[in-house]
């Protein structure tokens, strides 16, 4: 019985061992040369195909061969894997992204909302792409707006407030507000406000030395790419970095607008300010930090207070779901500084009834005129009654698809591009790298739908949050629903953009499926296994184009970030 049972594991040990020695040694090259060998001998060609996967009538002319006949004889496995090939492509292409990303501007209350921002980012770059985009293009519309139609103190500082706190949920209120922009007691607060939130989040050493080394390592290894394309038909490093490319622009433009997001000191910067507000001229503060919810404007919220716990979280890629609700409440305070700008203009004082009084210089307003009651505080600053004002913000929907499109530019570019080159690469057509791009860029293009539609729901319901409105209440929870699918389809993807890319760098898709583009061709998928100099060329081409795609797409919305830029804090 022992004699049975050792024979027996000694049979299975030498069935697996042969197994294995078969799947780790798979060698496409060398299987290739036992096929040509056995059709010399058998003068059977069946199976073994030109570049372009037809019949040969000459062994000679076979460089690829059928997947059937590439899985019966070759074997279903794939390649050994390379630790050497590996761990340079990795060090070359994908580290350096990864070092990149610690370059993004974070801030948030917590650690976690940090990593959920960073994971926002990698695993949707067209999200990242829009909240960057969109928080420029409110910068440049409200920063207009001011310059074209108020002339009021404190103005220049409004506008530079208004643009500095787009990371947090600020809200007003509407019969404390007034009191901010039109007693001169508080120029001591908008000064003040103004001066604390102007800190910077730019370039510093180590921010330039990370994009640096990105841009040389692409730079460096494309210029090597030309021999790799003629000596390996799978060098797919090219494609990996062009996946990445749109990582540069998202981290210099964040470099380039500089947003407030750190919590605590927007925090300290909002305390120390508030002790300078006041209600009415005798001097009275608006609040105390233990009554915030009395003061005329606010930075911060509970989650019971906002449509969107998004909205919370500092963060800047999280301005998608406050870009709304931002241009909300920045309209509004732009329509009471307008209003007061006007009746100022028109020689209108504060106090009805009361004479205008001449200043002595023609560009400031005499304190008398901006004193009065606190009910006429709010009509200096309110519009007649009977005009309703839109819950949407003017051009605001015209603002989200300007950010759309150049994000959906940003990402697809370089997206495509891989997609291009792996496209191209023998076997030609869709196949596992490939597939494994668009896969992912599809999916962060429905992340970005999921939470762009979520943020336009919640603005939607936050409209309706004092009655009890069936559509606002069905849009919160579908805004809910919607918001939690986009979070986990980002952290999916995020982690599957690391793996597709660590795949190519290995053997992983080295496989008879995989180099057969068998996604595609179907039954009639075959492996080259040996490049022709068409194939070499045709490839070549493709990596050039993908190159220029993507450094394009790249400098496309750089370029377009730095022409509005001039019209931001102008």
């Amino acid at each position: 019985m022992r004699f049975k049972l050792q024979t027996g594991t000694q049979i299975c040990l030498l069935l697996l061992m042969h197994t294995v020695q078969r799947v780790a040694g798979l060698n496409f090259t060398q299987c290739l040369i036992d096929i040509v060998t056995n059709a010399n001998a058998t003068q059977s060609f069946a199976g073994l195909l030109d570049g372009n996967g037809y019949p040969v009538s000459n062994v000679s002319d076979a460089t690829a061969i059928s997947y059937s006949l590439c899985t019966s004889v070759c074997g279903t496995g794939r390649e050994p894997f390379q630790w050497p090939v590996f761990s340079q492509d990795f060090s070359t292409w994908l580290l350096p992204n990864l070092a990149l990303i610690s370059q993004l501007p974070f801030g948030a209350q917590y650690r976690l909302d940090n990593l959920m921002s960073a994971v926002l980012t990698v695993g949707s770059p067209v999200l990242a792409g829009y909240s960057l985009f969109i928080t420029l293009l409110n910068s440049r519309w409200i920063n207009r707006r001011f310059n074209q139609s108020v002339d009021y103190p404190n103005s220049d500082f409004a506008v530079s407030i208004l643009s500095s706190l787009q990371q947090v949920p600020l809200r007003l209120h509407p019969g404390r507000f007034p009191s901010l922009i039109v007693l001169p007691e508080n120029g001591c607060w908008w000064k003040w406000f103004s001066e604390f939130v102007d800190y910077t989040h730019t370039w510093s050493i180590a921010s330039a030395t990370s994009v640096a080394w990105v841009v040389v390592a692409y730079i460096m290894n494309v210029i090597n790419s030309p021999a790799d394309v003629y000596t390996s038909s799978h060098s797919d490093g090219d494609a990996t970095g062009s996946l990445w490319l749109w990582l540069i622009p998202i981290v210099v433009g964040w470099l380039q607008l500089s947003p407030k997001c750190d919590f605590r000191r927007l925090q300290a910067a909002y305390s120390h300010a508030d002790k300078h507000a006041h209600i009415g001229p005798a001097g009275a503060h608006m609040g105390t930090p233990s009554a915030s919810a009395r003061r005329a404007l606010t930075i911060t919220a509970r989650e019971k207070d906002v449509m969107s716990p998004d909205e919370l979280l500092t963060p800047p890629v999280f301005n998608y779901s406050r870009s709304l609700r931002w241009a909300s409440t920045a309209d509004t305070v732009f329509l009471m500084f307008e209003m007061a700008s006007e009746k100022a203009q028109n020689r209108i004082p504060v106090t009805l009834g009361s004479d205008w009084v001449e200043s002595d210089t023609s560009d400031t307003i005499h304190p008398s005129n901006r004193c009065g009651s606190p009910r006429d505080i709010v009509a200096y600053c309110t519009e007649p009654h009977g005009v309703r004002r839109s819950h949407w913000a003017p051009g605001v929907f015209t603002r989200m698809a300007i950010a759309s499109c150049a994000s959906l530019v940003l990402q697809w570019g370089t997206v495509g591009a891989a997609f291009m080159m792996a496209w191209f690469t023998p076997t030609t057509r869709m196949g596992c790298r490939s597939l494994s791009y668009l896969l992912f860029g599809v999916t962060s293009t429905l992340i970005w739908m999921l939470l762009l539609m979520s943020s336009i729901l919640a603005h939607y319901s936050a409209g309706y949050s004092h009655r009890r409105v069936l559509s606002a209440r069905v849009a919160l929870v579908l805004s809910h629903w919607l918001r939690w699918a986009g979070k986990a389809l980002a952290v999916a993807n995020s982690i599957w953009l690391v793996l597709a890319c660590a795949f190519v760098y290995s053997s992983f898709y080295n496989t008879c499926f995989c180099n057969s583009s068998v996604v595609s061709r179907g039954e009639a998928a075959y492996n080259v296994i040996i490049e022709t100099a068409a194939q070499a060329a045709e490839l070549r081409v493709a990596w050039i184009g993908g190159l220029i795609v993507a450094c394009t797409s790249s400098l496309f919305f750089l370029g377009l970030m730095n022409l509005l830029l001039d019209t931001v804090l102008s």
